[in-house]
């Protein structure tokens, strides 16, 4: 039986998963994800922020086999590995009802562990706070249990790159020393910060080493994009016409969060045939409303810093910040500046280095929206 999903306030919702009518494209993701976990291989998703990886990942469950389990952990905002415990027990119970019987299994372990459960006020679910001092074990403990289920299992851990934000060393060690002894349980690790990604899976000092099949999720086809976005405004008896559409794919540049928020703004306006003046009032409409975000980037960061940013966003691709041409163009001074700017850019995620089809490598502003305010302002 089919899931049944709430219907979102908008047609083009910016946060949450609500079914395949709503989700675009990602056929060939969702095809190698699904064969990679159910043939016992971990499996890595990485991408830039927003492009839709916690979609994916919903969507991803929606196509598992019938006899599998799919847990969801988002653990960006866990600090430590008892946070981190948390956080499991409490998709645990999320996920297994104590009506049959190997749920019961699950909630009898999980509170043989002595953890606080709560109960949340608006959602009711379960919350779980396991009073321990340290989580490595009860953890481990968990997986382990977990493996003797009848049912093949997926644990899918977002933000999977913050465990090396932790206190404790080594949380990559031990984890892996016990999910690699785990034959009936497969993860799917999931994150946006590639550089602590490569870090982790690509070092092969590290524990993670080559212990997962990367994917890389890349912008959405915009020929697959263009004929959603057109059909779904057709649904809500609103025409935009191809031309339009493309207009908008160009200035989000195709980025799925983007192109959301853009069109969630444009459908809202009251007609039933769009012009090019109403998406563009509604994109300048965001970039009015984020002007304090935007200034407040530029006062974090130097001079030198921002006068980078402003460079690489007037010019959308960068492929050699350091050449004499881009310098002098930008009055950036000496290029061991640029690099040292560069570098601290990218620690906070302000600007994205990217590989072409050639595989020539280019930098952008991460943020689109403060990418077009910085054209628009500068």
């Amino acid at each position: 039986m089919a899931k049944r999903h709430k219907t979102p306030a908008n047609p083009f919702p910016t946060t949450g998963y609500y079914g395949p009518e709503y989700f675009c494209d990602r056929e060939k993701e969702t095809h190698q994800l699904l064969k990679n976990l159910t043939n016992g291989q971990s499996c890595l998703l990485y991408g830039k922020r927003r492009l839709g990886k916690t979609a994916l990942i919903h969507h991803l469950a929606e196509h598992m086999p019938k006899n599998w389990d799919f847990i969801y952990i988002d653990i960006l905002s866990t600090e430590n590995e008892k946070q981190l415990l948390n956080s499991l027990g409490t998709a645990l119970l999320h996920h297994f009802s104590e009506k049959d019987s190997w749920g019961r299994k699950v909630w009898s372990f999980v509170k043989n562990l002595r953890p606080m459960i709560s109960f949340d006020q608006l959602s009711g679910l379960p919350q779980v706070s396991f009073q321990v001092n340290e989580a490595k074990q009860p953890v481990i403990d968990l997986l382990n249990f977990l493996e003797r289920s009848e049912r093949p299992m997926v644990i899918a851990i977002d933000e999977f790159q913050q465990i090396h934000a932790y206190p404790e060393k080594n949380t990559d060690a031990w984890l892996r020393s016990v999910i690699q002894q785990l034959q009936n349980v497969n993860f799917l690790f999931s994150g946006s910060q590639q550089s602590i990604l490569n870090e982790l899976f690509s070092n092969p000092s590290r524990p993670f080493f080559k212990s997962a099949s990367p994917i890389q999720l890349q912008k959405i086809d915009p020929k697959q994009y263009r004929t959603f976005i057109i059909d779904t405004f057709k649904k809500h008896q609103k025409s935009l016409s191809p031309e339009l559409t493309d207009q908008i794919l160009d200035w989000t540049k195709g980025h799925t969060y983007y192109v959301q928020l853009l069109c969630n703004r444009l459908v809202q306006v009251p007609k039933k045939v769009y012009k090019k003046t109403d998406w563009q009032k509604c994109a300048q409409q965001i970039l009015e409303e984020n002007e304090a975000f935007f200034l407040h980037f530029r006062n974090l960061l130097s001079t030198q810093q921002w006068k980078l940013l402003t460079a690489v966003a007037k010019s959308e691709k960068v492929y050699q910040p350091t050449s004499k041409s881009f310098l002098s163009e930008h009055n950036l001074g000496s290029s061991a500046t640029v690099i040292k700017s560069l570098q601290v850019l990218q620690e906070k995620e302000m600007i994205y280095q990217e590989t072409d089809a050639e595989g020539n490598i280019y930098y952008e502003v991460n943020d689109v929206f403060l990418m077009r305010w910085v054209q628009e302002t500068y």
